[in-house]
């Protein structure tokens, strides 16, 4: 069985290892969503990783409500990320951008006081985070069918737009409650038109986005982010396996580079599930690379992989803490502890000040 220190293809990129670092919202870009000085130091410092997978990018800006987050849209947008993709790569890192589009999740403050859009009209539970503090989320409104060529330009767009910043690829956010997971969930699609109702209506519109993608950036160069667990963000399904084993197929016709993958963990964080991992069936009709992302340390994802449940792991408060994942793992050494308080937080503390093992063993 590989090790986790061991080099993978996914597609078009060769990667060093199998230890990725997972997309993670850290909040450090501009009020206007554009990359800043201090995210190039922080990517930089974890080029160790197999693949990066960037923080969820907004395609758009009727798809971003999350401040400071960054975006892909604009140009201006496009030269800020270009000096973060230069300084992974002079260390010889390989990045993907993760694009997004929140759906239902996008607060009416970032759209001028417009409706989001979703599947259907529902409502988010809990409260959205906004420039002003937490507000209630807003009933959103379903997104007409005359409006979806419209929506896959803005992937298209979103694709070309990472490309000319030099990404290595890109991944399509299909996960965790966001637009493209309210479509496939029966608990927020209530259409009754083709993307609705059975399985295969459901998963249209993530095979018409991945195959747009697809064309633009190369199939070669395209992942996808799924998360087949219990509720994420008020977003469920009432029988999750036959539809992510659907999900999964579809994508492997497509012959896309990669699919990554978040389940409950050993310590059932972030959207636990109440059925048994579906990522095992998914696997068994998904022909490329897996990516498994579930809190997992260096000697569980070894596990992983020695179990032949995965290809490779994705990282992601590990990452936060320990830029250099990948040396603490070949060292077997102990890991830091990630500060909460200072995920989101838009100063270097808890982003670019955590040590190297290098670093802390001549401290």
């Amino acid at each position: 069985m590989p090790s986790l220190l061991d080099p993978i293809r996914v597609g078009a990129i060769d990667a060093k290892n199998r230890v990725f670092m997972a997309p993670l919202t850290r909040g450090r870009a501009t009020r206007a969503h554009v990359p800043t000085p201090l995210m190039v130091e922080y990517y930089a410092q974890r080029a160790g990783a197999g693949v990066i997978l960037t923080e969820a990018t907004g395609i758009s800006r009727e798809g971003l409500g999350w401040p400071y987050a960054p975006g892909i849209w604009s140009n201006e947008q496009v030269e800020a990320w270009k000096p973060v993709v230069a300084a992974v790569h002079e260390r010889g890192g390989r990045i993907v951008c993760q694009l997004w589009h929140m759906g239902r999740l996008v607060h009416p403050d970032f759209l001028n006081g417009e409706k989001p859009i979703s599947s259907s009209a529902t409502t988010a539970p809990d409260a959205a985070h906004t420039y002003a503090g937490k507000k209630p989320y807003a009933e959103a409104r379903a997104l007409p069918i005359d409006e979806i060529p419209r929506l896959i330009e803005d992937y298209r767009h979103a694709t070309r737009n990472a490309l000319a910043a030099g990404f290595d690829g890109v991944q399509i956010h299909a996960a965790n409650g966001y637009l493209i997971d309210e479509f496939l969930r029966d608990g927020d699609n209530k259409r009754t038109d083709a993307y609705g109702g059975s399985i295969e209506n459901r998963v249209r519109l993530l095979r018409e986005i991945t195959e747009a993608v697809a064309a633009v950036a190369g199939k070669d160069r395209t992942g996808v982010r799924l998360s087949p667990n219990g509720a994420i963000q008020g977003t469920n399904d009432s029988d999750p396996e036959p539809l992510f084993v659907a999900a999964a197929r579809a994508l492997s016709e497509i012959g896309i580079a990669f699919l990554e993958m978040r389940e409950p963990g050993p310590d059932g964080t972030f959207g636990q599930a109440d059925h048994p991992p579906i990522a095992p069936a998914m696997r068994r009709v998904f022909a490329g690379p897996l990516i498994l992302n579930a809190d997992y340390d260096g000697r569980s994802g070894q596990a992983a992989l020695d179990a032949g449940a995965a290809d490779a792991i994705a990282f992601g408060r590990t990452f936060i803490a320990n830029p250099d994942l990948p040396a603490r793992i070949a060292a077997d050494a102990p890991l830091q502890k990630d500060v909460a308080q200072t995920w989101y937080s838009q100063g270097p503390e808890g982003y670019v000040d955590y040590p190297t093992l290098a670093a802390s063993r001549a401290a």
